[in-house]
């Protein structure tokens, strides 16, 4: 590792004990940023790496609420306010059992550099709650919803702080915690994103992540003249992201031939078609389901307790969490064929596995670049509701599309090695730095 980088990481990890996920994402940023800071020294001297991974607040509370069986029940909610140079903050609500700081603050950090490059004006942050939904009816959930918000509220606005869904928290979640800010602040105002369509949310928000990653795909595989047309793909996961990615895939003529969950993959060589992906949809939407249910459905095979990333493909996209693909993993997607890895999740990729992509030349797009879709999306229904209009399905594409398209233009930018090579992770990096640190020297000491 270069000894500035290990310099600085000590300095991080000194300030910030027993966070590895954390450090995973900052470590990363700052192998791409530490030279290019040293030839640029107006950001060396004002420290804006410094300063760049220093949340602006970390707000951290206890959510009370009451159980079916009239159980008093009490879970941690979080909100990290990372970065308002460039606007409020913006970014996902997580529930699930296992969040904690350090993983929070990994996602708030690259929310900062995602939302940057989407050239919106919105900042970074990231929060959630450490609720499992596991066994717990949708009145439970509805109070655990409106205890959540009752505290997160006053720290909330739409100049302010706008969150949005994320893992755990969809569309009646989103209702849930807007009609509880609603009540409280007694104003109808943008100040949650991801909402229902009555609620003033935007056409094309749910599909939004998933669509933009293949769209960010499709420009990478243009630098080199292919398509996903009649090409074998992975999607990992099976929850919002993984199942529009395999929508537009579908629509651009490719085959996904796997799907998973925490318990297992699926394999299914004659491709998850849009029949089986409606079946996919209302199982895990609605009946809350296993993706073994679809093997048992439709006879394929089921890889218990695996990852798909043992099967041959062309191109993979990691839509399920962070470090699903390890450095073993990777060489086994890259022995079997495959030649474009595309991140609809945050950080689905270990550093050993991005070390193996890179050693390997193929077209890798990291996730604060391709999966900046589904913020883009909701920067775009804050534009809406500040507007009160609501646009078409077709214009909320379109500007999707632009957008992806202008990012991969920005990492290309940023990232073209003198042998033209483009390293999308170091331009994403860079790219994403460079619009927040320069309003940050612009701002001063703040």
């Amino acid at each position: 590792m270069d000894p500035r980088v290990a310099q600085f990481m000590e300095t991080v990890k000194e300030k910030n004990p027993a966070e590895p996920e954390f450090y995973q994402a900052v470590e990363e940023v700052a192998k791409s940023l530490i030279p290019y800071i040293d030839e640029n020294p107006k950001y060396k001297h004002a420290k804006i790496l410094e300063r760049i991974v220093e949340p602006e607040r970390v707000i951290i509370f206890r959510i009370p609420w009451l159980s079916d069986q009239g159980e008093i029940e009490v879970n941690r909610g979080f909100r990290i306010e990372m970065n308002s140079a460039i606007g409020p903050y913006k970014g996902g609500l997580r529930f699930h059992p296992t969040l904690n700081l350090g993983v929070l603050k990994f996602l708030a950090f690259e929310q900062v550099f995602k939302n940057s490059l989407t050239t919106l004006p919105m900042g970074g942050g990231k929060g959630g709650a450490n609720f499992n939904f596991k066994g717990r009816s949708d009145n439970e959930v509805m109070r655990f919803c409106q205890s959540f918000m009752t505290e997160l509220c006053r720290h909330l606005g739409p100049n302010t702080d706008i969150p949005a869904g994320d893992i755990g928290v969809g569309g009646r979640e989103i209702g849930y915690l807007f009609g509880q800010y609603k009540r409280i602040r007694n104003e109808f105002t943008g100040v949650l994103t991801g909402k229902g369509l009555e609620l003033g949310g935007s056409l094309i928000r749910p599909e939004a992540t998933g669509y933009g990653a293949v769209y960010f795909a499709e420009e990478m595989l243009k630098t080199r003249g292919e398509f996903l047309k009649g090409k074998t793909v992975l999607v990992s996961g099976s929850g919002n992201v993984a199942q529009y990615t395999i929508e537009k895939i579908n629509d651009l003529g490719g085959k996904v031939v796997s799907l998973s969950d925490s318990n297992g993959s699926i394999y299914d060589p004659d491709g998850i078609d849009k029949d089986k992906l409606k079946f996919i949809i209302e199982l895990k939407n609605i009946k809350r389901g296993r993706i073994k249910e679809y093997a048992e459905k439709y006879g394929c095979e089921y890889l218990e307790g695996q990852r798909p990333w043992g099967i041959k493909c062309y191109a993979a996209f990691p839509s399920a969490t962070e470090n699903e693909i390890t450095e073993e993993d990777a060489r086994l997607l890259i022995a079997n064929g495959c030649k474009v890895v595309c991140e609809g999740a945050n950080m689905p990729s270990t550093p050993g596995a991005i070390d193996v992509y890179m050693e390997a030349d193929i077209l890798y797009g990291p996730g604060k670049a391709a999966n900046a879709g589904g913020v883009a999306v909701s920067g775009l229904e804050m534009t809406q509701n500040s507007m009160r209009l609501t646009w078409s399905r077709e214009e909320v594409d379109k500007r999707l599309k632009e957008i992806m398209q202008n990012i991969h233009a920005t990492c290309v930018k940023y990232g073209k090695e003198e042998n033209g090579f483009v390293n999308y992770a170091k331009g994403a990096n860079i790219g994403g730095f460079v619009k927040v640190a320069d309003a940050m020297l612009a701002q001063g000491v703040v």
